[in-house]
């Protein structure tokens, strides 16, 4: 079976990247008696997009990859707008074909694609305009083309049933932590903590746009009277001055530094209003960091070891933060024992066998 998959995505550090990456990585090592194609667009970054293919395939005698110089705009016209290129006079013919990120040009091989989350389709207010008519557009596409669609959740399949998809088309196959997220050295993670001027105990939140909470989140942590040196501790970009006590706000945050900042911690704060998934919940259970997650949708999916709240009530966040200090050491078990489930190994499992459904 010959496999093609676009890694268009890689280059730009989405989450989108990062399960495009570990979903290939794990198939190579998992499937020696396939063949795959790793292929992909680029103008402006098309030498950064060739040197990342030409590292997936490294020592691989199943894979080969094909880098374009198309810039993602010229390929969104040219295959969704217009729609009058088939992709394979420029990759070839192939049996399976994996799209990303929502592009879905035509083919005459069996489509696979993965759509992570609606996001800008259930909340359009919190997106702008431009990106959800985009979205709606490719949604119809994907909709029209597509044979099987994966998803991370089941929240995420009964988003996609709201939108009129076919059930019997959409499987679900939860995601995982990559390799490369591990627990850093001790005195690595004293040096991060010092770049960021963080010298007492921290609360950790990820995320500041209105989806991820952080206003109730805020309200709730100014609540607890656990230790008055206790900081919240908040990763992600904040377009507005934002000035509250022990509440620390530093930007954005370069990948290679998150680790130490979750393992510094003593929990993660993540009651997000929607999530397609949820990734930084493993991340947490995965270093060790004790978690409180929503107890609605996807987060509700993965929450087994973390305290869920209600992520609308500033009282039930509160004393679910109270809880969590109170009670580490059995969340840090619970977290590392749950953990276990997820495997980029057991995602690709799964991910072959989809394939396999062009045989059907």
């Amino acid at each position: 079976m010959k496999i093609a998959i676009d890694i268009s995505q890689i280059v730009y550090g989405t989450g989108v990247s990062v399960y495009t990456q570990n979903l290939t990585k794990a198939l190579l090592k998992i499937d020696k008696d396939n063949d795959y194609l790793f292929f992909g667009g680029s103008f402006r970054r098309y030498d950064e997009l060739k040197l990342k293919a030409e590292q997936f395939i490294d020592g691989s005698t199943n894979a080969k990859s094909l880098i374009l110089p198309i810039a993602p705009s010229f390929s969104d016209i040219i295959f969704n707008r217009v729609g009058f290129v088939n992709i394979d006079s420029l990759i070839g013919k192939n049996d399976v074909f994996h799209s990303s990120d929502w592009v879905q040009p035509k083919t005459d091989s069996f489509t696979v694609t993965t759509i992570h989350d609606v996001v800008p389709l259930l909340y359009p207010s919190l997106t702008h305009p431009r990106i959800t008519a985009v979205h709606r557009r490719r949604m119809e596409r994907v909709k029209k083309y597509v044979m099987k669609i994966i998803v991370p959740s089941e929240t995420t399949r009964n988003d996609l049933l709201k939108f009129g998809f076919n059930e019997k088309n959409i499987i679900v196959i939860p995601e995982a932590v990559g390799e490369e997220f591990k627990k850093p050295k001790k005195s690595d993670i004293q040096k991060i903590l010092k770049k960021y001027r963080i010298n007492d105990r921290y609360l950790l939140a990820v995320g500041t746009s209105p989806r991820k909470n952080i206003d109730r989140i805020i309200s709730a942590f100014e609540r607890v009277r656990v230790d008055k040196t206790l900081k919240l501790v908040v990763i992600g970009e904040v377009h507005h001055p934002v000035s509250v006590r022990n509440v620390v706000f530093l930007g954005h945050v370069p990948a290679s530094n998150v680790p130490a900042l979750y393992s510094g911690s003593d929990a993660l704060i993540y009651p997000s209003l929607y999530e397609g998934f949820g990734l930084p919940v493993l991340e947490a259970y995965k270093l060790g960091v004790p978690v409180l997650t929503s107890n609605v949708g996807s987060l509700k999916e993965i929450g087994a070891a973390s305290i869920t709240v209600d992520p609308f009530s500033i009282d039930d966040i509160s004393e679910g933060i109270k809880k969590l200090i109170s009670d580490r050491g059995r969340y840090i078990a619970k977290g590392k024992e749950e953990i276990k489930k997820y495997t980029w190994e057991e995602t690709a499992k799964k991910t072959l066998g989809v394939y396999n459904c062009c045989y059907e």
